[in-house]
C-alpha cells in the first residue's frame, strides 16, 4: 500500500505559516526551522505548491514565499492533491490467482471500497481551509477537534 508521505504535512504546515505572516514573505529556511527539517526538501514541496498556483516566490534580496490566494480560499485538499501522488490504496502487487473464489472477485470490490473512502478524505480536507486551521492554531488552549 503507497499510503500518504510527510508531503502534505509539511505543505499544510508551510501554508499556515505564510498565512501567520500576513504580509511580506518567509524563505524556506524559515519554514524549514519550524518544521526542523531541511530547507531542500521544503523548497521541494514549495514547488509543488508553486505550481498548484497556491504560493508564489520572489528571488533575490528580501525575497521569499508568499500565499498566491487568500488562507480562505485554500483548503488542506488544496495542498494535499498538489503534493501526493497517486491513489492512497492500491490493489495487490501482483494479480490474486484466477482460480481462487476470493482471488477472481476481491480486487474489483476493494476498488470500490478504496474509492469510497479516498473519496471522504477529500471531503475532509475539503471543508477545513488554512485560514479555518490557522484560527484554531491560533485561539489559546484550543485543543485539535474530534470528529
Amino acid at each position: 500500500m503507497a499510503g500518504l508521505s510527510s508531503r502534505s504535512a509539511v505543505a499544510i504546515h508551510a501554508l499556515a505559516m505564510l498565512a501567520h505572516r500576513h504580509e511580506g514573505s518567509l524563505t524556506s529556511a524559515e519554514i524549514a526551522d519550524s518544521l526542523e527539517s531541511n530547507p531542500v526538501l521544503v523548497r521541494r514541496i514549495l514547488g509543488r505548491l508553486r505550481d498548484a498556483h497556491l504560493v508564489w516566490s520572489t528571488e533575490g534580496r528580501g525575497g521569499g514565499w508568499s500565499l498566491a490566494r487568500a488562507p480562505r480560499d485554500i483548503t488542506l485538499y488544496d495542498a494535499y492533491a498538489a503534493v501526493e501522488e497517486g491513489q492512497i490504496f492500491s490493489r495487490h502487487t501482483r494479480p490474486p490467482s484466477r482460480a481462487c473464489e476470493i482471488g477472481r472477485t476481491i480486487g474489483d470490490l476493494l476498488d470500490v471500497e478504496f474509492q469510497s473512502a479516498e473519496r471522504a478524505l477529500e471531503e475532509q480536507l475539503a471543508r477545513t481551509t488554512i485560514a479555518g486551521l490557522l484560527q484554531q492554531i491560533l485561539t489559546p488552549g484550543n485543543e485539535p477537534r474530534d470528529h
